[in-house]
């Protein structure tokens, strides 16, 4: 509920430039013959790229996000070669992964319990994952709508709709596998089995009571995906991808430390945040282009000019 109330308040300033949905927005999906966003995709980060042409308001932000929804989950039925030898290459490395899955929950575990100062930034750091992330995109809407920072309004909104994209496909990833957290344990058997049980099995935590299942992690999911959404928006100032990126990481290491998923369930969530924020960045500017087809970059044109019986050899450079 709290997460549901802090999104309200940071997409509220959006109502205040309510419009009549565009249909160019409709093109998404056949912009450049393409079915989705996720390919690769030169994008105008300029901050002139942000303006009144381009900025999302209440229609686009939804429309935006059923487009998100609907590439990631028919993603599978229009993947590339590469696509699907990427996949393989990632399965590959999950599988050796989970050979230490054990080990490595034996040793975070000792880590964890041995040093009072882990527990104490592990128990900290993993809320940024969780109701800590809303806030602090909150933060970054409301600086960059009071401030008239376009941009910055624009690339948290983007955020936003990663962090629910990814959200989405996390929870019925977990559905679908069913796989027991690391906290859990019976009576019969007093180590922790990273056991996949598929749809419909009732995952348990320590005190007994139902939870989520463990695969992939979400709070790795939703910070890698807001992550991904600011350093790409942001590639042009290099610390900006370095501590998004950090931030994600220590998240995803967090959720180790406090027991509540695998190695490959943060792998995973990493992998599947990533995505999710290039597939929202991409389609946003693959939007704008729609709605602002006449922006360029700056550009070079060489003339011959005729001027006073004489032929001038001349350069225009236009500033877009």
């Amino acid at each position: 509920m709290i997460k549901l109330v802090s999104f309200f308040f940071l997409i509220a300033p959006l109502c205040t430039h309510a419009q009549k949905p565009d249909t160019l927005i409709k093109k998404l999906d056949s912009l450049h013959m393409k079915t989705d966003s996720a390919g690769k995709q030169l994008n105008n980060i300029a901050p002139s790229a942000y303006n009144e042409s381009t900025k999302l308001t209440p229609a686009s932000y939804f429309i935006l996000i059923g487009s998100d929804l609907k590439q990631a989950f028919t993603k599978p039925f229009h993947m590339t070669k590469k696509d699907w030898l990427n996949t393989g290459a990632f399965v590959l490395v999950e599988g050796a992964l989970a050979f230490a899955d054990k080990p490595i929950q034996k040793n975070v575990l000792a880590l964890r319990n041995d040093n009072k100062t882990v527990r104490g930034i592990s128990t900290y750091v993993t809320r940024f994952g969780g109701p800590y992330e809303v806030y602090t995109l909150l933060t970054l809407g409301t600086t960059g709508f009071v401030f008239k920072k376009t941009k910055l309004t624009t690339t948290t909104f983007l955020a936003t709709q990663a962090y629910l994209t990814g959200a989405a496909v996390e929870t019925v990833v977990k559905f679908l596998t069913g796989r027991q957290r690391p906290d859990f344990y019976t009576t019969e058997a007093r180590i922790a089995s990273p056991t996949f049980h598929g749809p419909f099995y009732k995952v348990k935590d320590i005190q007994g009571g139902y939870v989520s299942g463990s695969f992939p992690s979400g709070h790795t999911t939703v910070a890698f995906a807001a992550a991904t959404v600011f350093a790409k928006e942001y590639k042009d100032i290099p610390m900006v991808p370095i501590i998004s990126y950090s931030v994600a990481t220590l998240i995803g290491l967090s959720r180790l430390t406090e027991n509540r998923h695998w190695a490959t369930d943060v792998l995973a969530g990493a992998a599947l945040g990533y995505l999710s924020g290039r597939q929202v960045v991409n389609n946003y500017h693959r939007y704008a282009k729609l709605k602002a087809p006449q922006q360029k970059k700056n550009s070079v044109v060489f003339n011959l000019d005729y001027q006073f019986g004489h032929v001038m050899p001349g350069l225009v450079y236009t500033f877009r």
